[in-house]
């Protein structure tokens, strides 16, 4: 029986529903009335100075997904691109896997770091070798990473995933460091989650992979993610543990994106019943070719433009979380969604463990395959040519603005005090310590013109004196 509010993963994300929700999104894909009402009611209302989105439930998300009349699909595109101005304006969030490790005992059909693979050669960074990536990446100008490491009990163990945060917070090389770490590992108990929480985490990012549930045993084999169940109540046991900021994602080809589309947003909602706030991200991966994995062995990919509508309506549906696209995707690909809701991309990126220490990309330890491979000032300079500014900002964070807290200003269009000067801000540190001198020119003219978007007037002088204070070599001002 569905019950958003229950702990049960049977429940929360229940089949029948998902079904059903399907068949009723066929029978009113042409229902032009119906389409009409819904994307008036996911508009962004504003009252006064605040801006206020309804969202869409997963059902009326599916009748969006299932309509393919050309004029409601470009107003559905429309409407993402006014909601991401509304709450994310013209912001892109920067940030950069670090593979730790790609030892692992699960059997994930889809995933060269699966058990049964002895080709791949087995890595693990010892601390030296941590300290090393981090200033490569720090190097570049980065600023927040996702730390990434396979399920392996011996090999992997919270203590060495604990050891490393440290070690990586640790670094300060230059300008440089890494002041938020945001962390995808395995699901884990409640008692290993307030040990990440404690550990000064970011986000903690679980991809679900499918919520098909026999398609899910059939894709994990092997292993402890085998357990559906245990995998899909992660977040309620991040959240137990303290965690407040969590991000869910799929991973789009293994099954019926339309089942995943409409499951996804029922865990966001299983979220905000359970827990009174949301997933802080979503993210957007398709399956990718990699060491031993042929992606012609699913039968589910999807087209560039059916990911695109996916995205957006995910920012639809979901209009206050951050969506996240890596650099499984190509520069086009990443240019189109960006301008439909995506708010965070990652730049420069390596998938292998140990990639960025070494001058050549490494290959043989890689994940997937990467599309984008421009370095991180051309994927800077990329973006504030297309009018976005490139943003390190980890502020929210530290200031202890997460979970509910954040959503609060977000939906209220508070946000924009704070992020936008933020994002400025940190972008100029870029420019002074990293950029080359084309992307530092334009990076100089988008900050002028950007400065007088910031809403509040004593918060846009203080950031007027503050960029001052970066250019004679003063850093990490926070709003």
């Amino acid at each position: 029986m569905y019950n958003p509010a229950s702990p049960s993963a049977d429940e929360f994300i229940d089949h029948r529903e998902v079904l059903d929700t399907l068949e009723y999104a066929a029978r009113n894909k042409n229902n032009v009335e119906l389409i009409d009402s819904l994307l008036e009611k996911a508009k962004p209302r504003r009252l006064g100075k605040e801006v206020h989105c309804s969202g869409l439930t997963h059902r009326e998300a599916s009748v969006l997904l299932a309509c393919e009349l050309p004029e409601k699909v470009k107003a559905m595109y429309d409407l993402a691109e006014e909601i991401k101005k509304a709450f994310y304006g013209n912001r892109i969030v920067i940030f950069a896997p670090l593979y730790l490790s790609n030892y692992c005992v699960n059997g994930c059909v889809y995933c060269p770091y699966h058990a049964k693979n002895r080709k791949i050669p087995r890595v693990k960074l010892g601390q030296e070798d941590i300290l090393r990536e981090v200033n490569a990446l720090q190097d570049m100008g980065h600023k927040r990473l996702a730390l990434e490491c396979g399920e392996h009990p011996s090999e992997n163990p919270i203590e060495y995933v604990l050891d490393s945060i440290s070690t990586i917070y640790s670094v300060k090389n230059k300008n440089g460091a890494i002041r938020r770490v945001n962390v995808n590992i395995a699901a884990t108990s409640v008692e290993n989650y307030r040990k990440l929480r404690d550990a000064g985490i970011g986000t903690y990012i679980l991809f679900q992979e499918t919520y098909h549930k026999e398609s899910y045993h059939t894709l994990h084999p092997s292993g402890p993610k085998h357990d559906y169940n245990y995998h899909t109540e992660a977040m309620d046991r991040a959240m137990q543990g303290g965690i407040d900021d969590v991000g869910l994602g799929v991973l789009f080809g293994l099954e019926r994106y339309r089942y995943e589309f409409a499951a996804l947003l029922m865990h966001a909602e299983h979220l905000e019943a359970a827990f009174g706030v949301g997933p802080h991200t979503i993210s957007m991966p398709r399956i990718k070719r990699a060491d031993d994995i042929d992606v012609n062995d699913f039968n589910n990919a999807i087209s560039d433009g059916t990911f695109a509508k996916l995205c957006a309506l995910v920012r639809i549906a979901v209009p206050y979380t951050g969506m996240i696209i890596s650099t499984r995707e190509s520069q086009d690909v990443r240019e189109k969604v960006i301008r439909l809701g995506v708010s965070q991309i990652s730049g420069a990126s390596r998938t292998s463990v140990g990639g960025y220490g070494e001058e050549e990309r490494p290959h043989d330890t890689e994940q997937f395959d990467v599309s984008d491979q421009r370095a991180l000032d051309e994927v800077i300079k990329w973006l504030m040519d297309l009018g976005y500014i490139p943003s390190f900002c980890t502020a929210c964070y530290r200031e202890g603005r997460t979970g509910d807290r954040f959503m609060s200003l977000c939906k209220s269009g508070q946000i924009q005090n704070c992020c936008h000067p933020n994002a400025l801000m940190t972008l100029k540190e870029y420019l002074m310590d990293y950029a080359k001198p084309a992307t530092r020119k334009t990076g100089e003219k988008l900050i002028e013109r950007e400065i007088p978007a910031i809403p509040n007037d004593k918060i846009r002088e203080k950031i007027r004196f503050w960029l001052s204070d970066i250019e004679n070599g003063k850093r990490d001002f926070r709003v």
